[in-house]
């Protein structure tokens, strides 16, 4: 059991392998899809509108986010322990970066967003940087899952 080959423990390997990947996968394509599609929609419908949507979106992806990011960082990590292959690691804490970005940078523009009262300016402005500070967290997960697709074998 001292070994840390993968061949010591095949299927938990594969099992947190295939995790990793599902959760960088998930995170990064829900990352891309708000960027991309709900974000600029909820802009155009408006100030007022935008506000209350990014309210009420961000209190239901918000712990399916961070859950996915944590996922992916904790399974790619042991992953890497297991089969000494960095990559793993690597591609896991490039997604779990997303957390300490959120809390850090974008935390205050939301709860700006979430709890308060901005005029309609403010909170326009709100809403274009905190759309700018997603891409942010977009683009981490599309690295790692573009890492973490290089490593797929199809046999």
């Amino acid at each position: 059991m001292g070994s840390s080959s993968v061949a010591s423990w095949p299927t938990a390997a594969i099992t947190l392998k295939s995790l990793t990947i599902a959760s960088a996968g998930l995170f990064a394509l829900w990352a891309l899809y708000v960027s991309l599609v709900e974000h600029p929609a909820r802009r155009r419908a408006g100030v007022g509108a935008g506000v209350a949507e990014f309210r009420e979106s961000y209190r239901r992806a918000a712990p399916w986010q961070a859950g996915a990011a944590a996922i992916s960082l904790v399974s790619g990590v042991i992953v890497s322990l297991m089969t000494s292959e960095r990559i793993w690691a690597v591609s896991g804490v490039t997604v779990g970066l997303a957390i300490p970005f959120t809390l850090l940078v974008i935390m205050p523009t939301n709860r700006r967003l979430l709890h308060g009262a901005p005029s309609e300016s403010e909170a326009a402005t709100l809403l274009a940087r905190w759309g700018h500070l997603h891409w942010v967290r977009s683009l981490l997960g599309l690295v790692a899952l573009v890492l973490l697709c290089s490593r797929v074998r199809f046999v």
